[in-house]
């Protein structure tokens, strides 16, 4: 580690006594690491141009500050290259925002994921997977990316599994999480245009996810009778949602977009399909007897505007997936930086 920081320095006969330390001090995920040394971390910190002193971040709930040598060191120990390192910087920028409420998702029995998205030239120039296997292992820049990003939140603010991070299930995405826009398939505007940069900005957005929830259609062609295939998922999802994550496959988005329809639409309809009765939303929860408010409805997001849209995944394969948010996406909202 640098020796111009506040970080310890340790020293190690090997690397397997290394490893071995730092899982039994609770600083890894589980997994072994790249162990941080001086040169390595220095490769990461001559990449930006504020020494590795600088507070990037700061935890708004803990106040625990996150300096750039800080997430140096946990880009390291996950396996980045230091050309990632602008994207996890902005990242964490994006993390330590009040409205992300990372303490909260971190401590909630929830168990949600940071999902991180990465769009702009950049995703292609670093090889970030948004095509086949999207959520799945093989692509470097993803899977070392997202896990910089866990470590960070482990080592930073202190939230280790069963101290602060109290998750009752958890999912997979925890370990790692990022992936990008189907350039390929895209017909719309990607997340970032949505929310106001320029189509060639290079941006970082962040979400509480909960575990994706497959959506297959392989029998229609139809916009209505694929989106009608989400009524279940967005059911599971809960009702009212603030913030709710659709990621289309190019097999359906292609159809869908072959009939003309925009995301506006698809928002729209979305919103009006899926609906139920207070009585049906409270089933399994509500003990057996009248229920005088059956027949009042509520719908899975507050407004069509709560569906965030994005295209990724593989060219074969009808299969998308809904993505509920942690809380409602109330409780925490997605934060989408640009990456200087």
């Amino acid at each position: 580690m640098t020796s111009s920081s506040t970080s310890k320095t340790f020293s190690f006969n090997t690397i397997q006594e290394a490893n071995e330390y730092f899982l039994s001090q609770g600083w890894t995920d589980g997994l072994p690491i790249n162990l941080p040394t001086k040169t390595e971390v220095s490769k990461f910190i001559k990449t930006a141009t504020n020494p590795g002193d600088h507070i990037i971040g700061i935890e708004p709930v803990k106040g625990r500050e996150i300096t750039l040598e800080k997430i140096a060191i946990n880009s390291v120990m996950a396996g980045c290259r230091p050309e990632y390192f602008p994207i996890i910087l902005t990242a964490v920028q994006a993390l330590v925002e009040s409205q992300f409420n990372l303490h909260g998702i971190t401590a909630s029995t929830m168990g949600a994921g940071i999902l991180t998205l990465v769009t702009g030239p950049i995703a292609k120039e670093l090889g970030i997977n948004g095509g086949i296997n999207v959520f799945g292992p093989g692509h470097e820049a993803n899977a070392t990316i997202g896990r910089a990003l866990r470590l960070i939140v482990i080592n930073c603010t202190g939230s280790r599994s069963g101290e602060i991070d109290k998750a009752t299930l958890g999912h997979a995405g925890k370990y790692t999480w990022c992936i990008t826009e189907n350039e390929d398939f895209r017909p719309w505007p990607n997340t970032a245009e949505d929310r106001g940069f320029s189509p060639n900005a290079n941006t970082v957005s962040v979400f509480a996810g909960l575990s994706p929830i497959q959506v297959s259609n392989h029998s229609s062609q139809d916009p209505e009778d694929i989106l009608r295939s989400f009524r279940d998922a967005l059911f599971a999802a809960g009702p009212n949602q603030g913030e709710i994550l659709v990621i289309f496959c190019p097999e359906h988005v292609q159809a869908i977009a072959r009939a003309g329809w925009t995301k506006s639409q698809v928002r729209d309809f979305l919103y009006d399909m899926a609906v139920r009765s207070k009585d049906e939303w409270g089933f399994g929860s509500i003990p057996p007897g009248p229920r005088p408010n059956g027949k009042e409805i509520a719908h899975s997001s507050l407004t069509p505007e709560s569906f965030t849209i994005l295209v990724a995944g593989g060219a074969a394969g009808a299969f998308s997936c809904v993505v509920p948010l942690w809380s409602s996406g109330i409780g925490s909202q997605s934060v989408t930086k640009e990456i200087i």
